[in-house]
């Protein structure tokens, strides 16, 4: 069986890593294709340096634009690596335009679809994501629900229960086979940072950042919190929120903005932080396994799970709110249980790839 893994931002490497990591002990057919999503280096190369992953074999590096625009572009390339490759089966993984491209291109030339990380639902369809994650989920042969929650999900829209495996998330195997090399990460000495002696926000989802009221909210938030806690505010600022930023002409206060870290240096930042303040899905999950509080700036989540260990929180965009969510979150006991598996999901989901095959 030939597979293509299709990837192209920093969170679709990081949550394929140990999948590619047992194609690759197993000495699995199968190549690796980027779309070029994200291009920049500490957005995209220092992650497989860092994870130690092998040279993809194409890359499409399709770029920037608008969702049409990306898409569109991404499915004529796909399409065409596809027709020459004529792989087996296509493993695409959460809720990018990458995602939805690389579904999209297979179905309609008759290949498999495996939806890693499929079934997670914020009940939003405003949201961009949302859309991909739910038509790609449409399009799947196979779909690897992180959680039975997840699957519950899946369920309830009509989808066919022998199509569904719950294996637990991808994320827990990077963040467990990653952690020795965090701890010895100087990225905190870099920045002059102690120990549990800052927080970290993480801002760039589209309905944040492109809307100028609430990211206004968001800094404004983080601004009461730095005058309230006197704590440094780190925020490793992605490009389409600095772009954004600029646009408004916002000049956030008590906020330290610094480029894009590498994985192992924002894993570090991660399980020093304070709290956690972010609008990604990632980072919810990544907070909850390192035991770290979060708040999330949204009004909804499609990581329930987080929630309902009490590990997170949702804060929307109101400064007020914000503040409040923080300080409840730091009195709470670090004591939850990771809903997200035991660190063998990429194993589990290569083992079902192929006994499907031979079945």
């Amino acid at each position: 069986m030939k597979i293509a893994v299709i990837l192209g931002t920093r969170p679709e490497i990081i949550k394929m890593a140990s999948i590619i990591r047992v194609l690759e002990r197993k000495g699995g057919d199968y190549f690796i294709l980027h779309t070029g999503q994200h291009y920049s280096y500490n957005m995209d190369r220092v992650f497989f340096e860092q994870l130690k992953l092998p040279e993809v074999k194409y890359n499409l590096n399709v770029g920037s634009g608008t969702h049409a625009e990306q898409t569109g572009r991404m499915l004529m390339d796909v399409e065409r690596v596809f027709m020459g490759e004529r792989p087996d089966l296509v493993l695409v993984q959460g809720d990018t335009n990458t995602t939805l491209a690389g579904a999209l291109a297979a179905v309609k030339l008759n290949i498999t679809v495996g939806h890693v990380e499929a079934g997670l639902r914020s009940f939003d369809m405003t949201m961009p994501e949302e859309v991909n994650r739910v038509l790609t989920d449409h399009m799947s042969s196979l779909l690897f629900a992180p959680t039975e929650k997840a699957r519950g999900n899946l369920i309830k829209e009509g989808v066919s229960e022998g199509k569904i495996f719950v294996t637990g998330n991808t994320i827990v195997d990077a963040v467990y086979q990653n952690l020795k090399q965090v701890d010895r990460n100087d990225i905190l000495d870099r920045l002059d940072l102690d120990d549990c002696e800052y927080f970290l926000v993480t801002v760039h989802r589209q309905e944040n950042v492109d809307n100028l009221s609430r990211f206004q909210g968001i800094l404004e938030g983080l601004r009461l919190i730095h005058k309230h806690y006197g704590l440094p505010i780190i925020y490793p600022i992605h490009p389409r929120a600095r772009k954004r930023m600029d646009e408004f002409k916002l000049n956030p206060e008590g906020v330290n903005l610094i480029d894009p870290v590498d994985y192992l240096s924002f894993l570090k930042l991660e399980k020093e932080a304070k709290v956690i303040m972010t609008d990604s899905g990632g980072v919810q999950e990544e907070a909850c396994i390192l035991r770290v509080p979060c708040v999330t700036l949204r009004d909804n989540t499609e990581r329930p799970e987080t929630l309902e260990v009490g590990a997170n929180v949702l804060a929307g965009t109101s400064p007020k709110n914000i503040l409040e969510k923080v300080c409840m979150m730091l009195e709470k006991p670090r004591n939850w249980v990771n809903p997200f598996g035991d660190g063998r999901a990429g194993e589990r989901i290569v083992e079902i790839i192929l006994n499907n095959s031979r079945g």
